[in-house]
């Protein structure tokens, strides 16, 4: 077999080790082992697979330390590492695959520093090591790698400023460095990052305390800067930001009034400005927001009329609301009779008014409530009220496994007054959401379905095109605001 170039075998519960002999597959160019049990060391025999342009060794459970060895494959493009239990370094060598197009050792364990040698991967457009334990701070190099089009590292210990030099990254498109200890001030120098469409910075100790004025001139579709040291009140220029879609800024010290001119605003789809001090009620034109499916404000000080929310200034939406989350706040009610039948409600998961003084019946119109999917659950708990069913959410999931809209639905009690109710645990959107792995983020389905191992591997490396190409979409279609609202569901359950 010393003539075979491509080997394929992914997904099919292989176990033991990866035997050594493969260096006597001297012509092969393309090795994809994901997703079998494979366990053990990648051997260091694996030097002799000088040929070897795409290897998929994800989703397996290979241990130990990654091969120096590995640092002689120069044509290299693919490599994938990822889902594995990879501990130790990422080692020097791999600044020698100068080849190297996409790279993923996410959802591993490695420790320490990403070498400065990184910075020799001239040809990088896809750089993922999120979910590991690495630390220290980050490389100068990051800088040297101007093709690269996105970069996760969130869920790692990472400490320092982040590097200036990240501003020469002209077409990097998505930036991911959430939930690491980094701190800041965010380089001014990303004022260059013309291409940039997605920012994460969430969960880091930056003390930014104001979002910084450089941000507008970036056409931004997703801003997350949860839990960032935001202070005082929005700024003025997030109201030409047409082009957001998604907008985190919870868990911060944000106070003040929520601005009329958030209603401009109007391509966003998710909006989250929970576990802050917002004290007023909702402006009238909030009903503009026509897109917006993922609504959270809970932990403020806002008041008001709740029915607000459940109206919009077109008769028929394409933001039909996915999760809603009031809760913590001093809204008042009664809710309306008919908030079951309103349009913005046929696709409801997640509706979570809880401790608001409402007042009122709850509405008989939530039996009502009907969806493509499962419904998360329905939260409608008074203020000052004693629930005896809905004492414990946790409790009242596991008791009714399987809920129903109609019939034998889980029933709650207030003060007398039942009404059927869904409910499963609240999202928690105001705090560190679980880390959702990067094929749960990218959406990196595995197609089975190929006749060949080959026309797997570039199917694989054409999706990875696709998903950059897909980024670079001026416009959100409804099918893209679909996606948008999946992926949001992903890293926050």
């Amino acid at each position: 077999m010393t003539s075979l170039t491509d080997l394929g075998l992914s997904s099919n519960a292989l176990s033991g080790t990866i035997p050594p002999s493969v260096e006597k597959l001297a012509s092969l160019t393309s090795l994809d082992l994901h997703g079998n049990n494979f366990s053990g060391d990648v051997p260091e025999a694996i030097r002799g697979l000088k040929n070897l342009t795409y290897a998929d060794f994800s989703g397996n459970q290979l241990t130990g330390k990654i091969p120096e060895s590995i640092g002689g494959l120069y044509l290299l493009e693919v490599l994938y590492l990822n889902g594995n239990g990879f501990t130790g370094k990422i080692p020097e060598s791999i600044g020698r695959l100068i080849s190297l197009q996409f790279l993923r050792l996410s959802e591993n364990n490695l420790t320490g520093q990403i070498p400065p040698s990184i910075g020799n991967l001239t040809g990088l457009k896809s750089l993922v090591f999120e979910n590991n334990q690495l630390s220290g701070n980050l490389p100068e190099t990051l800088g040297h790698l101007i093709t690269l089009e996105s970069i996760y590292f969130s869920n790692n210990h990472f400490t320092g400023k982040i590097p200036p030099s990240m501003g020469n990254l002209k077409n990097l498109q998505s930036l991911d460095l959430s939930r690491n200890q980094l701190s800041g001030p965010i380089p001014v120098e990303f004022l260059k990052l013309k291409s940039l469409q997605d920012l994460d910075l969430s969960f880091n100790p930056l003390r930014l305390e104001k979002l910084p004025d450089w941000l507008k001139s970036l056409s931004l579709f997703r801003l997350l800067l949860a839990s960032t040291g935001l202070k005082g009140e929005l700024p003025n220029w997030l109201s030409s930001s047409s082009s957001l879609s998604t907008l985190d800024l919870s868990s911060n010290s944000l106070k003040g009034k929520l601005p009329s001119w958030i209603g401009n605003m109007t391509n966003l789809s998710l909006l989250n400005l929970s576990n802050n001090h917002f004290n007023s009620s909702i402006p009238v034109e909030f009903k503009n927001l026509v897109l917006l499916t993922d609504l959270d404000l809970h932990s403020n000080n806002l008041s008001g009329n709740l029915n607000t929310f459940f109206v919009k200034a077109s008769d028929f939406p394409r933001g039909h609301y996915s999760s809603i989350d009031l809760s913590h706040n001093m809204f008042r009610g009664p809710i309306d009779e008919d908030i079951g039948e309103k349009p913005v409600m046929e696709e409801i998961e997640t509706l979570i008014l809880s401790h608001n003084p409402l007042g009122g019946k709850i509405p008989k119109s939530l039996g009502k409530l009907r969806t493509r999917r499962t419904p998360n659950g329905v939260s409608l708990e008074k203020k000052g009220t004693t629930q005896k069913a809905l004492h414990s959410r946790q409790n009242i999931h596991r008791q009714e496994q399987k809920p129903k809209l109609e019939g034998d639905s889980p029933t709650i009690e207030i003060e007398g007054q039942k009404t059927h109710q869904l409910q499963t645990n609240r999202p928690q959107y105001g705090s560190p959401p679980p880390i959702a792995t990067s094929s749960a983020k990218q959406g990196l389905g595995r197609p089975t379905n190929f006749n060949t191992p080959r026309q797997h591997q570039r199917s694989r490396i054409a999706e990875e095109g696709r998903r950059s190409n897909a980024t670079t979409s001026r416009r959100r279609t409804a099918a893209e605001e679909g996606d948008a609202r999946e992926e949001k569901g992903a890293r926050v359950r």
